[in-house]
């Protein structure tokens, strides 16, 4: 089944790593993710991965979501998962729901960079992996070990988690 898997990278903290210089978080200059480092610590078969953009989902606009949206109807797998910021997580599966016919796509990101370590990255992307494969056709969120219909995904900020 992981045949039929892409995933589409768009940075956000998921992908972050220590800036020696500035002390501050940034994406790899030469734009490596995290997400083969994630999948190969999980044991993972590989499944096709294209780096679309990285970015800071809060500097996020329609166009980058339209640009999500064509690679996710132009993939020839049925199943996608999308690492997104979860900043504006919401906003994304939002516009790609009602638009997706016959695909199951999942977004997915982390609260804490996976460079750094205590990362709930690779808890949520092995999850997204699981649920890519199990969730009929729709737009979904997985975060914090918990499935959310697109129009459910949410990001409570008080509590730093994902909540119905």
């Amino acid at each position: 089944m992981t045949d039929n898997i892409a995933i589409f990278i768009t940075g956000g903290t998921l992908d972050k790593v220590h800036d020696t210089k500035t002390e501050g978080l940034i994406f790899d200059p030469k734009r490596k993710s995290r997400v083969s480092a994630i999948l190969r610590q999980g044991r993972s078969r590989a499944v096709r991965q294209e780096v679309l953009f990285q970015i800071d989902s809060l500097d996020m606009t329609d166009d980058h979501r339209e640009e999500i949206y064509q690679a996710v109807i132009n993939a020839p797998e049925d199943h996608i998962i999308i690492t997104h910021g979860t900043g504006t997580m919401e906003l994304s599966a939002q516009y790609l729901d009602g638009k997706v016919e016959n695909k199951t796509v999942i977004l997915t990101g982390a609260m804490r960079p996976q460079s750094l370590g205590r990362s709930d990255a690779g808890f949520n992307l092995g999850g997204a992996m699981i649920a890519v494969q199990t969730l009929p056709a729709g737009v979904y969120g997985i975060m914090n070990g918990q499935v959310f219909e697109a129009q459910t995904l949410h990001k409570n900020t008080e509590t730093g988690r994902f909540d119905d």
